[in-house]
């Protein structure tokens, strides 16, 4: 691959990754557009490694207190304060949000990989879970309101009806960040909250994702190492600024741009697939 090749399709993963656009979307226009080659199994896995190494530094504090929190009430009558009590309810709901998606890359990711990869399919769900994601910032916009559903009171019901909704991302163009921050908002939940969950149950499911990717690399030999690292890095790099200011602005300018571009990405699309 070219050095601007790498370049460009690792920014665009780290930064689409967060982003409720639609990564698979975005991957499908440098090829399509420009005629750039597909960049490879090896090459995504190391863009995953790099978003994946994004949001674990990004979230380090409040990774560390979920894991000795979850550790700590594995152990009979151990005394834990309230702060500690939320964070161990917490992490094993992402543990619980995180198996309906799982589940479904195992049962249906060869399936999604033969039909649901066209150009018409990446454009009908871009525009189709761009809408939901307006209606759902209308419809949940509660932001400094104390009826906003904050993530220690989230209920096991919640978290599986964002699990579920995790799933659906298998289907290219739908978002994974932007398919769960829906399903977070139309639970009342807020925006950074809904976010900042969104982020965190995207850490086991990238983990998985990049994993099982991984096993398909098994007994390949000629690795591009250098192109592995830039990938990895520059996606590590644009994911890190990308989560962080989504988190800064996202209460000021809540999610309707993101529904404007995702309904003229869905556009292009619609255009490549049936007119181009």
């Amino acid at each position: 691959m070219e050095l601007i090749h790498i370049i460009a399709l690792a920014i665009m993963q780290g930064i689409t990754e967060f982003l409720p656009v639609s990564s698979s979307a975005h991957l499908l226009l440098p090829a399509e557009l420009l005629g750039w080659p597909d960049q490879g199994l090896v090459f995504d896995v190391a863009v995953h490694v790099g978003s994946l190494a994004a949001v674990i530094i990004y979230f380090r504090k409040d990774i560390v207190d979920l894991v000795l929190a979850w550790f700590t009430s594995l152990v009979p009558r151990q005394t834990m304060s309230q702060i500690d009590q939320n964070n161990s309810r917490l992490a094993w709901l992402i543990i619980l949000g995180t198996v309906p998606a799982g589940l479904a890359g195992l049962l249906f990711h060869d399936v999604v990989e033969q039909h649901f990869r066209s150009i018409a399919v990446v454009a009908f769900t871009t525009v189709f879970f761009g809408i939901l994601l307006g209606l759902a910032d209308r419809i949940g916009r509660r932001e400094n309101s104390e009826n906003n559903i904050r993530l220690s009171e989230l209920t096991v019901l919640m978290v599986l009806v964002i699990g579920f909704s995790q799933a659906l991302a298998l289907v290219p163009g739908t978002s994974r960040s932007g398919v769960t921050i829906t399903a977070a908002l139309f639970l009342g939940i807020g925006r950074v909250d809904a976010a900042r969950l969104s982020f965190l149950l995207s850490i086991p499911i990238i983990l998985l994702s990049g994993a099982y990717k991984a096993l398909g690399l098994v007994g390949q030999v000629n690795v591009a190492w250098m192109e592995l690292f830039l990938g990895a890095t520059f996606s590590a790099l644009s994911a890190y600024l990308c989560i962080h200011y989504f988190l800064k602005t996202i209460n000021r300018m809540g999610m309707m741009p993101f529904v404007v571009y995702r309904l003229l990405l869905g556009a292009v699309l619609a255009w490549l697939a049936f007119f181009a």
